[in-house]
């Protein structure tokens, strides 16, 4: 909380900047109106917290305008996903996507959507998955986990954002690399989710590196998908250190409706690309442990390929839609 109100302390003073406005606009082709920045999970997650960071730093390259963020939640994020493409395509109206999601939840066919139905036109960043448990948990370590959970086979219920989501998927790997039978428990985001980890409703979550850092003194990390240690938790071994060849999480982007025309779209890949090349944003997510990327319009197709093969042959793998 202390961190949100402090970025939205920076909005404040961000229109001071205002004198500046010609030449941002004209280098950055700003919108000349208002953006609507759709998000499909609750607030307080990763994909709030991703939005807030990018409205402070549009206001400071666009000062004459607001980026108004809105929430429509629900169904692990289908809902907003499923009537994306009845938002005016004006190129105002920018909506916040997710990997694996938009791969695994059409695949399950229980969302009113196709992934090629979906429109991205920037990927701004990634964050690995990681199994936590509260810091008041007798689970001090991953073979603390394994050994309770193979001595209660599903008795061990993990949290995570989403079903067919990157932590459901994350989840299943997880059982399935170290033999063991724990139950997955959906919420409807992060945000959602935080509230029975900490106060130990669940026995731990199947999460982001995000999320672990956000709660370091509140949760305990047990394994990262990542090729090194997160410098900001040296404590909590990679699952290579484990012996098993697992780097992934999830993926957050922006995407539009079909209707919106080329150039709209390249203009706003364009400007999301400057976000995250700005000293503040990369800052910002530093310090929440998001890991920057940078996908926009000229790599989009390959990239969405690539994925939608990998992504279609881990659920497969998994089992995802089956359950």
């Amino acid at each position: 909380m202390r961190a949100l109100l402090a970025l939205l302390g920076l909005a404040l003073i961000a229109p001071a900047a205002s004198a500046q406005t010609p030449a941002l606009n004209q280098v950055l082709n700003c919108p000349d109106k208002n953006l609507l920045y759709w998000q499909a999970f609750p607030p307080g997650g990763e994909s709030d917290l991703s939005a807030r960071h990018q409205q402070v730093i549009l206001k400071k390259k666009c000062p004459r305008i607001d980026t108004i963020i809105q929430y429509k939640a629900g169904a692990g994020g289908g809902l907003m996903w499923g009537q994306m493409n009845q938002l005016p395509g004006d190129g105002l109206n920018i909506v916040g996507v997710n990997l694996p999601h938009i791969v695994f939840q059409p695949l399950e066919g229980q969302v009113q959507y196709k992934t090629a139905d979906i429109t991205p036109v920037f990927w701004f960043h990634f964050t690995p998955d990681i199994l936590v448990v509260p810091e008041q948990s007798a689970i001090r370590s991953m073979a603390d986990f394994i050994k309770a959970a193979k001595a209660a086979p599903d008795k061990i219920n993990l949290g995570g954002s989403g079903l067919n989501s990157a932590n459901h998927a994350a989840h299943e790997r997880m059982n399935a690399a170290f033999a063991v039978k724990t139950n997955y428990i959906p919420y409807k985001g992060t945000g959602d989710m935080a509230t029975a980890v900490l106060g130990a409703q669940v026995d731990g979550a199947m999460t982001y590196s995000a999320f672990a850092i956000n709660n370091k003194t509140r949760v305990r990390g047990l394994a990262i998908a990542m090729e090194k240690r997160h410098p900001l938790l040296p404590d909590v071994p990679t699952f290579k250190e484990l012996g098993v060849d697992w780097v992934d999480g999830a993926y957050r982007g922006i995407g539009v409706p079909k209707a919106t025309p080329a150039d709209a779209r390249k203009r706003l890949s364009d400007l999301w690309a400057a976000l995250n090349s700005d000293p503040e944003m990369k800052e910002l997510a530093a310090k929440s442990g998001f890991e920057l990327v940078n996908v926009g319009l000229d790599q989009m197709d390959g990239f969405m390929k690539d994925k939608a093969r990998i992504y279609t042959q881990a659920a497969q793998h998994l089992g995802l839609g089956k359950k």
